[in-house]
């Protein structure tokens, strides 16, 4: 059985790490797949949104060891660990995490652009007891999330972090019961869905960079973007079907 699954339907993509007899542990293998998956989610013109998840009960659990020391490292040039973690899509992708999300698991998940969560998961960046850093993005993403002083109790002590406490300070978009993340990631991928493709898209590529700019240097930056977007024919129909009181029908254009 392949160790990523994936699932289109209804604009969305549902990618799961399939591995659950090693707790979703990335490989070499689920790398190199979940790479592959990521390249079909956003070559494909009837997807807007994206979700990835774990079989079995955990998100992931980080790197696999016994693989690394056989020599194995899932970090792909140019793509990171995991074939994510250093260029995600450029669509909007959903985490769905149940059970556990530690070291590069977590870092999957802060590769994403929201996170649901059971509230009996939790995320840990362990790296620290080990002797490592945990370079996959986790120490760069947790402080753009969190709080400053958590964030660095978080990277520093090893320690984990529940979902529930996670949701107060917004690194989780949304809690459920166990065994509905990925239910609950489904209803909010479907209201992403609903709109503009070329919109969903641009909207994504202006908010993650807008941490990087000045305001004046951001309204530059975003320019060309809202140009393009703004003057699309998926535009016009919005516009269009508004006045016209009925669903706009998209045409990614």
């Amino acid at each position: 059985m392949s160790v990523v699954l994936t699932e289109f339907a209804d604009g969305i993509a549902t990618i799961t790490i399939n591995r659950p007899e090693a707790r979703n542990a990335v490989n070499r293998a689920v790398a190199q797949a979940l790479a592959d998956a990521i390249d079909e989610f956003e070559a494909r013109p009837d997807i807007a949104v994206g979700i990835l998840t774990g079989a079995g009960g955990t998100f992931s659990a980080g790197m696999d060891l016994k693989a690394f020391a056989d020599g194995e490292h899932p970090v792909l040039p140019g793509r990171g660990f995991g074939g994510l973690t250093e260029r995600p899509p450029a669509k909007p992708l959903i985490a769905a995490v149940e059970g556990w999300a530690l070291a590069g698991g977590f870092e999957l998940a802060l590769a994403c652009d929201l996170i649901v969560a059971a509230t009996d998961a939790k995320f840990g960046l362990p790296e620290v007891k080990r002797g490592l850093i945990a370079a996959g993005g986790g120490v760069l993403r947790l402080p753009k999330t969190l709080p400053y002083q958590l964030a660095m109790e978080i990277a520093l002590t090893g320690d984990t972090l529940g979902a529930v406490r996670a949701h107060q300070f917004g690194l989780v978009n949304a809690i459920t019961e166990p065994g509905q993340a990925i239910r609950t990631a489904e209803a909010l991928a479907a209201r992403i869905a609903e709109n503009g493709p070329l919109a969903i898209r641009g909207t994504k590529q202006v908010l993650s960079q807008a941490i990087r700019y000045t305001d004046a240097d951001a309204f530059r930056a975003q320019l060309e973007i809202v140009r393009t977007i703004n003057t699309s024919a998926d535009a016009l129909e919005g516009a269009r079907a508004f006045a016209e009181k009925r669903p706009p029908v998209w045409r990614g254009a």
